[in-house]
């Protein structure tokens, strides 16, 4: 699946979610905060996209060659 659909999928469950606050505001403030942690996955997955490795990967030396052949 290629990560422009992603974005977009996970953008339209961000707005659902949202209106579906707005349509029907949470009773009591843990309900709330608990809506806030997916929320807050999805705007940053559908934002910045699918993320690879900060740190780039190190290459293997090469093997070392034996003194003598």
């Amino acid at each position: 699946m290629s990560a422009l659909l992603i974005r977009l999928v996970c953008g339209l469950l961000f707005l659902a979610m949202v209106l579906g606050a707005v349509a029907h505001p949470p009773q009591d403030f843990t309900q709330g905060l608990g809506m806030l942690l997916p929320g807050g996955m999805l705007l940053g997955y559908a934002v910045r996209g699918p993320r690879r490795s900060l740190l780039p990967k190190r290459k293997s030396p090469p093997a070392p060659i034996a003194p003598g052949t």
